[in-house]
């Protein structure tokens, strides 16, 4: 193979099929090849050991990286080689060093580090496999496959934190999978631009580029990159007119909302992320296979803001369910000790029983407020919000409030993908129910199966403008309304989880995909009805 720049660093053909070397970085087209003392040749034997067997390409941090053969331990070997060596290596041959003392089944391995002044060279773990970035070019991966790959790569850095370094170059080009299915991480820096966090933060970007084929980060790209290589090459993620990332459930159906939550908790800026061990135990109880991921959807860790407190164990452990399992499990046995309590002893009186039989002559607690009864409540005005639209399709949002079932609101029909055809991320009904209510559920009533869609609350009336709309959409997805639903089977969809001390009056049901319909993608809402009091 020539030795000037070629294909991608990740990739090279040999027979037609793809090799992978997992240095991760893009290779300069346009970076021409200087020929100085201290350049290999194919044959030559580094350090009396390494036979430089096929040149790959060169990647954008300046580095020559080649195919060789261990001739002691006849196994492949990947030499990255950098010349001249000396001080223009040391970045490179200290990230080496520390990348070699940790031993980690989803770390490649280092094998060896020198430097011979006029060059410098590191030999490590020859992978046959794809990157990441190369994997999802054919399309994302399901959520079962990429929480496996989250796992792989938290597990890794766990290893790599545990000693006290950082890898700061976590991104779909060092992500490795092998032919054999091992995921392994490569590429470490030692540059001092990163730390504990934003490893982790970049687990979030991997599970987001895994999840929907965009990278959350693009704005910055690969240190050492030019334009359009590197992490620039990847696709951006969907934002809003305010410049804040879709969620993956907004963009593709059949995301898990708790693979959902717990990539935009990564991602989010103002929540401090977990430990990359306490992510890693987190993503391993997640790892189920795609017949039983649904089963459990209890939701992950969430992490909230540091406020100086002892965070409770359960919550460290990860898992709002164990935490409500537990103070519901906890309060039961309570009620249960209090009541035998009071039955077996402490009281001479056998007349006196704890649980009042239920009696039509029981005297009445004029001063007890009455129990309040959810019913039906009045919705005053319904509107279409439409931030990416054109303005077309806000006309009839009164016809899903009107009482007539089979009369109601509909989208027009796009072409190409559910997802509005890929023009826009969503569309929604606004609804006013003319004052604060106390609510208990509300019920959508769809013209067809398969919709993707979420119910959000808000305190501000919808604007008139697309503008106004953008901004309605960003400050309501703020607060969603019990679990989004994914390809729903049915035509209804009930959402519960409001808050039993919170008053409503603003709601949003927000639309991310729609049904296939007449050769393209069409939903009608029909009816929406609130129940509360």
């Amino acid at each position: 193979m020539p030795s000037s720049a070629g294909p991608s660093i990740d990739t090279i053909t040999e027979g037609g099929r793809v090799t992978q070397v997992g240095e991760g970085q893009e290779a300069e087209e346009s970076a021409p090849q200087v020929t100085t003392f201290g350049a290999p040749t194919a044959g030559e034997v580094l350090a009396e050991r390494y036979e430089l067997v096929e040149h790959i390409n060169n990647d954008s941090a300046g580095r020559l990286v080649w195919r060789g053969i261990d001739v002691i331990l006849r196994r492949p070997v990947a030499v990255v080689l950098r010349y001249p060596g000396g001080d223009s290596a040391t970045e490179m041959l200290q990230g080496a060093v520390a990348a070699s003392r940790v031993i980690h089944p989803n770390l490649v391995g280092v094998y060896d580090a020198i430097d011979e002044a006029e060059r410098a060279y590191v030999v490590r773990e020859w992978v046959d496999g794809h990157s990441l970035r190369e994997l999802v070019a054919d399309g994302p991966l399901d959520p079962a496959r990429a929480t496996t790959i989250g796992n792989a790569v938290a597990s890794a850095l766990a290893a790599v934190h545990a000693t006290g370094m950082v890898h700061g170059n976590v991104h779909p080009g060092t992500v490795m999978i092998s032919d054999d299915g091992r995921v392994v991480l490569a590429d470490a820096r030692t540059d001092g631009a990163d730390n504990h966090q934003s490893d982790v933060r970049a687990v979030g970007g991997v599970l987001y580029f895994a999840l929907t084929g965009h990278w959350p980060h693009a704005e910055a790209p690969l240190r050492g990159a030019t334009a359009g290589h590197g992490r620039a090459a990847i696709p951006d993620a969907v934002r809003d007119a305010g410049g804040a990332i879709a969620a993956p459930r907004q963009i593709r159906a059949g995301v898990p909302a708790y693979l959902d939550d717990l990539t935009m908790d990564l991602l989010d800026a103002e929540i401090e992320p977990p430990s990359s061990d306490v992510l890693a135990a987190e993503l391993a109880r997640l790892d189920v296979s795609a017949d039983e991921q649904f089963l459990d959807n209890g939701g992950p860790l969430r992490f909230t803001p540091d406020t100086g407190e002892v965070p409770s164990p359960l919550a460290a452990a990860g898992g709002r369910k164990v935490a409500i399992g537990i103070a519901g499990l906890l309060a039961v046995a309570l009620v249960g000790l209090l009541i035998g309590i009071s039955t077996l002893g402490g009281d001479d009186n056998p007349q006196t029983n704890p649980v009042a039989a239920p009696s039509s002559n029981a005297p009445v607690d004029e001063a007890a407020p009455a129990a309040v009864t959810a019913g039906p409540l009045k919705i005053s005005t319904a509107r279409i919000i439409d931030p990416e639209g054109d303005r077309t399709e806000v006309r009839n949002a009164d016809k899903v409030f009107d009482g007539n079932e089979d009369d109601g609101w509909e989208t027009q029909t796009y072409k190409g993908r559910a997802n509005f055809g890929n023009l826009k991320q969503g569309m929604g009904v606004w609804v006013d129910l003319g004052g604060e209510h106390t609510v208990k559920s509300v019920q959508v009533l769809l013209s067809a199966r398969g919709a993707s869609a979420q119910l959000y609350a808000g305190s501000t009336e919808r604007p008139s403008s697309s503008a106004g709309d953008a901004q309605l959409f960003a400050d309501y997805k703020k607060t969603a309304i019990g679990q989004p639903f994914q390809e729903h089977e049915g035509t209804k969809m009930t959402f519960n989880g409001f808050n039993a001390d919170q008053k409503y009056r603003y709601l949003l049901f927000w639309i991310t995909e729609l049904p296939s319909s007449d050769g393209g993608y069409k939903l009608g809402v029909q009816e929406i009805t609130v129940q509360g009091s």
